[in-house]
């Protein structure tokens, strides 16, 4: 069934994937590296116009290595959970000094960079390089639970190693879009909440669909934003990138009414090395 699987999905690939900077031939193990940084917990629509202007100012890691940390956080903007931006940075920084400057392509090398770790590690090996390496992410994960196992949704926590035992087993050779393949299939049909199993190219050798789509052991849980810390942070942030130079701390009080709340994710941003103190008073991205 293995090689019936892969060949499906890659099959159905070629006719229905998304035209995306990332996955197209000749983009840089950097571009992919950026892209997966910011396509954790963030949607590709809010990601497109991110990436774009990020690769035309930074088309290198060298060239984001020389810029100042506070500068990635202030283009990072809005895609939310900003230390990915500060990570990113740091891991420029490492593939200028030691890789130089240019992103490496084995995943064990990839995963000493900062903020990468096995499945962004195997992701820029699988994309950009071709390497014949299991890429599990959430969507991944859960197709091959449906197909495979019969279950709505792969178990909590990070891949178990006979999760990944058994998806190396998977992979043809040579690999070709399969990896790719996979994960499209689980973000553009195979979905979370509304599967669209009359147009999968495996609904017939699906264990889950055969077994009238049971539903999940565990219920799905909701991420809250509105009022949490969380939000707190952002709204801070925001007004540190509108401004180029130091913020006066009774500018920022303006940005939430709540003053512990306040305090507290502010001194967040600062133990996280998002946000420095700039005076007495004042306080800035880092520089």
């Amino acid at each position: 069934m293995t090689d019936d699987f892969a060949g499906a999905v890659v099959e159905w690939y070629a006719g229905a994937k998304r035209s995306l900077p990332w996955r197209e031939p000749g983009c840089s193990a950097w571009g992919v590296l950026v892209s997966e940084f910011m396509l954790q917990q963030t949607p590709v629509a809010r990601v497109l116009p991110a990436w774009t202007g990020w690769m035309q100012r930074w088309p290198t890691p060298s060239a984001l290595a020389a810029e100042p940390a506070g500068d990635a956080i202030r283009a990072w903007g809005r895609l939310g959970y900003p230390r990915r931006a500060l990570r990113l940075h740091a891991a420029a920084v490492a593939i200028r000094d030691a890789h130089g400057g240019e992103a490496p392509l084995d995943p064990a090398v990839l995963r000493t960079l900062p903020g990468v770790g096995d499945y962004t590690a195997a992701a820029v090996a699988a994309f950009a390089g071709g390497a014949r390496v299991a890429v599990l992410d959430t969507n991944v994960r859960r197709v091959y639970a449906r197909v495979f196992d019969g279950a709505a949704d792969a178990g909590p926590g990070s891949p178990t190693v006979a999760e990944r035992s058994a998806a190396s087993a998977r992979i043809p050779d040579p690999p070709g879009d399969y990896s790719v393949a996979v994960m499209e299939l689980g973000a553009l049909v195979c979905t979370a909440r509304s599967p669209r199993c009359d147009a999968c190219p495996v609904a017939g050798a699906c264990a889950w669909l055969a077994a009238g789509r049971p539903e999940a052991d565990r219920p799905r849980r909701t991420q809250l934003y509105a009022g949490t810390d969380r939000e707190v942070r952002g709204r801070l942030l925001a007004v540190l990138r509108a401004c180029p130079g130091h913020v006066a701390a009774a500018e920022l009080d303006l940005a939430w009414p709540d003053a512990i709340q306040r305090h507290r994710a502010l001194a967040g941003l600062v133990a996280d090395g998002l946000v420095e103190h700039a005076g007495a008073d004042s306080y800035r991205l880092p520089g």
